[in-house]
């Protein structure tokens, strides 16, 4: 199936998540939507994947098909709060893991078991959040996501995102540095998609910046932060931008997760994510979105075919529901 039918052929989403930092929390969550704003947790909400390998915690999953059609690979953090006694005690950006999880599957039902794969460069203290995106350009996938490292000036570890290059998710490019902000400012949760011919990324460094490119590896221009669409959200407010595209429509989401509050999820829908003036931006009312009873934590949307959707849901239904 080439891109344009798997665009005519999309049906509903897939999203996959973590729930918190408990026991049984830091794994692979499902939900399903036939609009992209109202969800059906599945397997009784209780995990479908779980990780048995580093650190036996899965957090921050992404989930991308293959540009070839022939699979999905699902990302995730190799890290346990829960193991490590709560955050208090973790030092999860000093002593955390480098490496991140990887589970395949060639139908979204049927999953390899996890592996780790080293990714972050030995001076890092953890990596966090990945992401993948096919580089038509290059011809394989560009992996990013966040790492401590020590800053040069001597006041501590920040906060960067690294990136490196895959053709199978097994073997990877060295890890080097794709964005920072400078040794006293963090940047974290940065996600991307392709729209209208250009690249869009949105990030968390103390706002959630959105900037454009025509290029992965290019020169990159600041856009708009939610702030100045005039959605008076700022990263004191919200963390773990990311974005999804809604089918058969020229409307994107970018979810952010309202963890000042404790209230989850949040969709901000766009028909113009180049758009500075805000006047293509809105945040929808509570009452039209419903993200079901399980709290989603940092996660991300798959769009799927109807041949997907049916499959998982009956699945779902026949094993566990």
């Amino acid at each position: 199936m080439n891109h344009r039918e798997l665009t005519n052929s999309l049906y509903g989403y897939l999203f996959v998540h973590f729930i918190g930092d408990h026991e049984d929390g830091e794994q692979i969550y499902f939900a399903l939507s036939k609009d992209g704003m109202h969800w059906q947790d599945l397997n009784q909400k209780q995990p479908v994947l779980r990780s048995t390998v580093g650190e036996r915690g899965a957090r921050d999953p992404y989930l991308l098909r293959s540009a070839d059609g022939s699979c999905f690979y699902l990302l995730a953090t190799d890290l346990s709060i829960y193991h490590r006694g709560g955050w208090e005690h973790a030092q999860a950006t000093v002593t955390g893991s480098r490496s991140l999880v990887i589970w395949e599957s060639p139908d979204l039902v049927n999953w390899s078991e996890p592996r780790l794969v080293e990714a972050a460069p030995e001076e890092a203290g953890c990596a966090w959040a990945p992401e993948a995106i096919f580089d038509e350009e290059n011809g394989d996938y560009l992996v990013f996501w966040a790492s401590s490292r020590d800053a040069h000036d001597g006041d501590g570890r920040g906060h960067h995102i690294y990136c490196s290059r895959t053709q199978d998710f097994r073997t990877f490019t060295p890890a080097e540095p794709y964005i920072t902000r400078g040794e006293n400012r963090a940047i974290i949760d940065t996600t991307i998609i392709k729209a209208s011919g250009k690249y869009y990324r949105a990030s968390g460094d103390g706002q959630i910046t959105i900037e454009s490119s025509d290029r992965l590896m290019g020169e990159w221009k600041v856009i708009s932060t939610l702030e100045s669409l005039g959605l008076a959200l700022t990263g004191k407010d919200v963390e773990g931008p990311e974005f999804f595209k809604f089918n058969g429509e020229e409307k994107w989401g970018l979810l952010v997760d309202q963890y000042a509050t404790g209230s989850g999820y949040m969709p901000i829908l766009t028909t113009d994510i180049g758009d500075p003036t805000g006047a293509c931006w809105r945040k929808p009312e509570p009452r039209e979105y419903d993200f079901g009873s399980l709290k989603k934590r940092h996660g991300s949307i798959l769009p799927i075919t109807q041949t997907e959707y049916e499959a998982l849901k009956g699945f779902y239904r026949n094993e566990s529901m």
